[in-house]
């Protein structure tokens, strides 16, 4: 069993590099099927992503959501062979399409601060694959510095294997979700230094729920999993700011979210940055909605239903 996953990664892996190899402007000619595809031909998950933007953006009309529907596929086939790309480009090259901002500041406000740990939070926005290069913007900055990126494992072993040999070009330790916080005890211990990613945007399962928000016209439950772990190891947290410059051009923003008045607003949560970072999130989908995923069926997962289990579950115990 095991030599019949091997031979089927080394197939895959031998296949996404050979098509890595293929120039950028030719991928996208790809890209344009694929959306075609996607959008026109399979319907690609599209009753999820219509449901999503009708009920994320109730004010925009018809024609509006359309666009987006259509602009959304086009993005995302984009981003399919820009992480196609992923497996093959060199540091250098990356750097010129994924560009990164607030770097140096963020260390030196980590230094100021006497800050161990930094907490980026991230989305499934703009090409999140390539957010895995900013490790070595790091590095250049300060060589010393430990850089994580907290990581879900997919269901397929192949695939998994192959996103992480892709994440982990630039340096990042990839950390799977469970073992986040080992990991960061780790650094403590060893008194390192050290800045983890986490994409907080996605629906928790059902006894991972903590905490519900509204976010986009929805009362969401939402991870809380890292401003949890920041608590215990007194991290600095910072929001990265997605912007796509135009086809195959990113600029990630990094800026802090400092425990000053956007958080003290919002004291009477026992999540304040949780709530301040989807905060953040909404006026970036807002802007340009396009560019997140909208095809993960986000809002699976009601208040309703969740009050309905904790009912069961305390009638159990009772």
């Amino acid at each position: 069993m095991s030599l019949k996953i091997n031979n089927r990664y080394c197939l895959l892996y031998a296949l996404v590099w050979v098509l890595s190899l293929i120039p950028l402007r030719i991928l996208y000619i790809l890209s344009d099927f694929i959306a075609w595809i996607a959008h026109r031909v399979i319907h690609y998950r599209i009753e999820v992503v219509r449901r999503n933007l009708h009920l994320s953006f109730p004010e925009r009309s018809e024609a509006e959501l359309k666009q987006i529907e259509k602009d959304f596929y086009a993005f995302f086939a984009d981003y399919i062979v820009e992480t196609i790309k992923l497996c093959s480009i060199s540091p250098n090259k990356l750097k010129k399409h994924m560009h990164f901002e607030g770097v140096p500041e963020m260390l030196e406000l980590m230094e100021e601060e006497k800050k161990q740990f930094g907490f980026i939070y991230l989305a499934h926005y703009g090409n999140w694959e390539w957010v895995s290069s900013l490790s070595m913007h790091i590095h250049e900055v300060d060589s010393q510095v430990a850089t994580g990126q907290i990581y879900h494992p997919l269901k397929n072993a192949n695939f998994d294997k192959l996103f992480l040999k892709m994440r982990g070009r630039f340096g990042a330790d990839s950390v799977a979700m469970k073992e986040t916080l080992r990991y960061v005890f780790n650094k403590r211990t060893k008194k390192q230094t050290t800045i983890i990613g986490f994409i907080s945007d996605q629906a928790p399962k059902w006894e991972s729920i903590h905490h519900w928000i509204g976010f986009l016209h929805h009362y969401t439950p939402v991870f809380t999993g890292a401003e949890q772990i920041g608590k215990k190891v007194g991290a600095a947290y910072f929001y990265a700011h997605m912007k796509r410059v135009k086809r195959g051009y990113y600029t990630c923003c990094i800026t802090p979210m400092r425990q000053t008045e956007d958080i003290e607003e919002q004291q009477d949560s026992p999540y304040p940055v949780t709530d301040l970072y989807f905060q953040m999130l909404e006026k970036t989908i807002e802007n340009h909605p396009s560019l997140w995923l909208w095809t993960h069926n986000r809002w699976k997962r009601t208040y309703e239903e969740y009050a309905e289990r904790m009912k069961s579950v305390a009638q159990h115990k009772s």
